[in-house]
C-alpha cells in the first residue's frame, strides 16, 4: 500500500486530517476525528519503517484558518518498486495483549495508560456504539484524552493544535506517567492511543509502544482479562 502512494522509508511524509460535526452515537462517529486518524496513520508508519513522519499541527481546520490555498486536484503519485526495508522495521511500536499483560506486571519498570474519558475508565461508558462492555484494564494508569471517543481537547489547545509539551509532560508526571519507563497506550481501538503516542515520541521518550487492541480485545474475555470499574485514583492536571 505505501509503495503505490510513492513512499519509501526514506519519503519524508507530512500527515493531516479534517475534523467535522458529528455525535457520538451516529453510525459513523469517526468522521470527527480525522486529526487523530492522522495520528494513528503516523504511528502505522514508524512501526512499518518510515523514518521522517510528521503531523499538520492542527490539521486540515489549521490550514484553512491560516488562509492557505486548497485545491481539489486527485495526486496520484507514481508507485515505487521497493520500501527499502524489512516492514516491519519497528515492531515494538504496537505491542499485543500478551505484551500488555507483561507491562502490567512489571509496574516499576512499565506502565499501560488509558487514553480514555473519566467516564469510560469507571466504567460508565464503554465510549463507542459498537462495544458493549465498560470499564478499564485492571493496573492501568488514567492519562485522559478530551469529551469522548472522538475527541482529545486534554493533550489539544482551543484552536486543535497540539498543547505545549511541557504541559503534557507535566501532565503525565503527576499521573505516574515518566520517560523512564517503558511505556504502552491504549485507548478503545488504538486511534487516541496513537496520538498520544505521537506525542511522547516527539518529545524523545524512548521505549513506547501502543497497545493496538484496547479496550475492545481486552474486554471480549472477563475471565482471563482482568477488569475493573468504578472509582480510580486520579490527579488533579488529568481532571
Amino acid at each position: 500500500a505505501l509503495r503505490s502512494l510513492g513512499i519509501t522509508h526514506d519519503t519524508t511524509v507530512i500527515l493531516y486530517g479534517r475534523d467535522t460535526e458529528g455525535h457520538a452515537n451516529e453510525k459513523w462517529p469517526g468522521r470527527r476525528a480525522g486529526q487523530i486518524a492522522a495520528s494513528r496513520a503516523a504511528m502505522i508508519l514508524r512501526y512499518s519503517g518510515v523514518d521522517d513522519v510528521r503531523l499538520l499541527d492542527g490539521g486540515y481546520d489549521a490550514w484553512v484558518r491560516a488562509g492557505n490555498p486548497l485545491e481539489t486536484v486527485v495526486r496520484e503519485p507514481a508507485q515505487v518498486t521497493s520500501f527499502g526495508v524489512h516492514v516491519p522495521l519497528r515492531p515494538e511500536v504496537i505491542v499485543d495483549i500478551d505484551e500488555a499483560k507483561q507491562i502490567l506486571r512489571d509496574q516499576e519498570n512499565a506502565t499501560l495508560v488509558s487514553v480514555r474519558t473519566w467516564k469510560e475508565h469507571v466504567g460508565e461508558v464503554s465510549g463507542y456504539n459498537y462495544i458493549g462492555p465498560a470499564g478499564r484494564i485492571a493496573g492501568d494508569v488514567w492519562g485522559n484524552c478530551g469529551s469522548d471517543a472522538y475527541h482529545m481537547q486534554h493533550y489539544r489547545n482551543v484552536d486543535n493544535t497540539m498543547r505545549a509539551y511541557p504541559e503534557i509532560a507535566a501532565n503525565w508526571e503527576e499521573a505516574g506517567i515518566s520517560a523512564d519507563k517503558r511505556v504502552a497506550f491504549y485507548c478503545g481501538t488504538g486511534w487516541r492511543a496513537s496520538e498520544t503516542w505521537f506525542y511522547a515520541y516527539l518529545m524523545g521518550w524512548p521505549r513506547i509502544a501502543v497497545y493496538d487492541g484496547g479496550w475492545f480485545e481486552w474486554s471480549q474475555d472477563p475471565i482471563n482479562n482482568p477488569i475493573a470499574t468504578g472509582d480510580a485514583p486520579r490527579s488533579t492536571s488529568a481532571a
